[in-house]
């Protein structure tokens, strides 16, 4: 990674987005988030037990259930929620937390970054994507 602009080269380099709190509907962020992220080459994966599938993608119930290669996991879901999805993702290695605006959780993010985990935390990937990439 850049020192002038880690988050840049996290974008760059990751070919496969997990999005954690992904709908399926439309009208809601994640869905046009996603949408955006994959018509820039992402391969997304939804993570919500509450539907079968989005964006033509098969959705798993959580990322411990997720069969691929996880670069980025993008987390859709109140700040209560996040301990627990950051913990899969330390349990699989995952090299970088994407917190989306709104979804702040210091001590969860901590312990990730002491896994040696790249955390973005109260961001958007798509404007940071607009942005930077």
């Amino acid at each position: 990674m850049s020192a002038a602009d880690p988050i840049a080269d996290v974008l760059r380099k990751a070919k496969t987005i997990a999005v954690v709190g992904l709908s399926d509907n439309p009208l809601r962020p994640s869905y046009g988030v996603s949408a955006y992220m994959q018509s820039h080459g992402y391969r997304i994966i939804p993570v919500n037990p509450a539907i079968p599938e989005a964006l033509g993608e098969k959705s798993y119930a959580s990322l411990l259930d997720v069969p691929d290669k996880i670069d980025i996991v993008n987390i859709f879901r109140r700040p209560e929620f996040v301990d627990e999805i950051v913990d899969q993702a330390i349990e699989l290695k995952i090299p970088a937390i994407w917190m989306q605006e709104d979804v702040i959780h210091e001590p969860a993010a901590e312990k990730a970054r002491k896994a040696e985990i790249f955390v973005v935390m109260d961001r958007c990937i798509l404007k940071e994507h607009q942005q930077r990439v």
